[in-house]
């Protein structure tokens, strides 16, 4: 089977995606339901407060970090906002653009896939779901909810280890820092998505900024 090398060094072998914002653009949808959550708690906050100072993170983070500022949850306050975000995204969530495409490019190319994100499987089976994206990623989705949450390496080291490939390679496709670190204490090269073209969040993460999936896939001669 053939697969992609990478100049004179790099034969691409595994692909790992992040969810939100990599696969579907679900982080508005989150981000408003937040803000208007935790500001009838009693903090007031505005989507792209929610999105600077959480993106990336989860929610029981998200919780003990709004508490600490003077939110006042209830004990099962994560899950009901669980159950509220889900309800919204039920609706459905925009495809990032290109990434189906570069899904397909891969498989014709003999490399493996995965998702590794965060979020709750639950979460990814209601966004990924009426896309199809979910058919295409079946069982290789891993929740920082089973494992030790990026920016830890932890499932991202589990895929390697299930799949049997090392981190040589790899390659990891995420849009926030917890990511992007992830990627480099797991020794994978990292594509940093930043649709905005503003690559001032990977700072000195090691990430490789790109604005569009068409450029990973050029990248990776597909």
């Amino acid at each position: 089977m053939d697969h992609i090398t990478w100049g004179r060094r790099m034969t691409v072998e595994l692909v790992i995606f992040d969810c939100d914002g990599v696969l579907v653009d679900s982080e508005p949808t989150s981000d408003q339901i937040l803000a208007a959550n935790l500001t009838r708690h009693g903090l007031p906050i505005s989507p792209h407060e929610i999105h600077t100072l959480f993106a990336g993170g989860t929610i029981h983070g998200v919780g003990e970090e709004a508490t600490r500022r003077g939110a006042n949850l209830s004990p099962d306050w994560v899950d009901t906002t669980y159950a509220e975000i889900f309800a919204e995204l039920r609706k459905g969530v925009p495809v990032i653009p290109g990434v189906i495409d570069l899904i397909h490019a891969l498989d014709r190319a003999g490399i493996k896939r995965a998702i590794a994100s965060n979020g709750p499987i639950a979460k990814m089976e209601i966004s990924l779901n009426p896309s199809g994206l979910l058919t295409l990623f079946q069982d290789r989705i891993y929740s920082g909810h089973d494992h030790r949450p990026k920016p830890a390496p932890d499932m991202l080291q589990r895929i390697m280890a299930d799949m049997g490939i090392a981190p040589e390679h790899t390659v990891m496709i995420d849009d926030m820092p917890a990511g992007f670190n992830a990627a480099r204490a797991a020794g994978v090269r990292c594509f940093g998505y930043v649709a905005d073209g503003d690559p001032a969040r990977i700072g000195d993460t090691g990430a490789e900024p790109v604005t569009s999936m068409a450029q990973i896939a050029q990248a990776l001669q597909l």
